[in-house]
């Protein structure tokens, strides 16, 4: 099954982290206090949401899929976990559980969708982000709800080495990510990801179950949208019913940055943590030489479509 594993391409696998140096030399002549450990901390504390969101857009773009759902999932696993703790007293790790059902529950749906009707990936999420909007609305008032238990803002709490404050939330996301790089490098189910995403066919052929490793990675990916909604209401100390309405593109962005291909069968996940590190970097240098949001956004836009040319480049250079 290994054969059945593609490799990138070195310029692929090294293009990201070559990115991520280049800005971070780049920044680093723009202002002084860019290199502070203090903002390095600061920049991560800022991509953890997006960066863990990532880990499941990187699953379902590696079978060739794209989920637009992520991000207001996210936000309704965020409202679910919250007005269950605050609106009905329910025990917080009880309603958190709850929360990370409800994004799974989505994901379960959207997996079935593609699976049992054989609707495509962009039209199946593109419905279910409405549904998932409509429903945050509807079930949360469109209220902001405060006053959250202790156990929910957990990951946003902070611990210092030297002079920088890191949180636990950052931490969290980096153990996530060095989790599923094993995972998808060292065991099965990880390799029957690539193989779907390298081909479908020949993997059903091969005797794999095409349609469940689907499911599968649909509904790991709804949990790691809910843990993504925790780790949003921890940093901000709230559930906001408005969340989430950037972090589907913010998190594409993170992954086609990374180097996985939007054809599916091609990437590392490590690089998807690099993507979302580069966006926080951008932004965050271009915050600090004065640069208006407007011509932020404008960038990351300019990154995306370089990224998906390499990616193209690449797929006919290996033909």
């Amino acid at each position: 099954m290994s054969a059945n594993v593609s490799k990138l391409p070195p310029i692929a696998t090294l293009g990201p982290l070559i990115a991520l140096l280049l800005a971070v030399g780049f920044f680093a002549t723009q202002s002084d206090r860019f290199l502070s450990v203090q903002n390095f901390s600061l920049i991560l504390q800022q991509v953890m949401v997006v960066g863990t969101i990532a880990i499941g857009q990187t699953l379902i773009i590696l079978t060739a899929g794209i989920d637009l759902s992520c991000g207001m999932v996210m936000a309704l696993g965020g409202i679910v976990m919250t007005k269950l703790a605050v609106g009905t007293g329910m025990n917080p790790y009880l309603a958190i559980a709850c929360g990370l059902v409800a994004c799974m529950a989505f994901g379960l749906l959207n997996g079935l969708l593609v699976t049992r009707i054989k609707l495509p990936p962009f039209i199946v999420t593109l419905g279910t982000m409405n549904i998932a909007f409509a429903i945050t609305q509807l079930y949360s008032g469109a209220q902001t709800i405060t006053d959250l238990p202790a156990e929910m803002t957990f990951f946003g709490n902070t611990f210092s080495i030297g002079s920088a404050g890191f949180n636990y939330g950052t931490v969290f996301m980096i153990a996530l990510y060095a989790f599923m790089w094993w995972g998808l490098r060292d065991t099965q189910p990880g390799r029957h990801v690539y193989a779907v995403g390298n081909s479908p066919e020949a993997t059903r052929l091969t005797g794999i179950a095409t349609d469940r490793v689907l499911l599968g990675v649909y509904v790991l990916a709804g949990l790691f949208y809910g843990i993504a909604a925790l780790l949003s209401v921890a940093r901000t100390g709230v559930g906001d019913p408005n969340a989430g309405q950037t972090e589907n593109l913010d998190a594409i962005t993170a992954v086609v940055l990374g180097g996985t291909s939007l054809f599916g069968g091609r990437g590392i996940i490590l690089g998807s943590l690099l993507g979302a590190v580069i966006v926080g970097v951008f932004r965050n240098g271009l915050t600090l030489m004065g640069v208006s949001s407007v011509y932020q956004v404008l960038i990351t836009g300019v990154l995306v479509i370089l990224a998906v040319t390499t990616d193209q480049l690449s797929r006919k250079g290996a033909r």
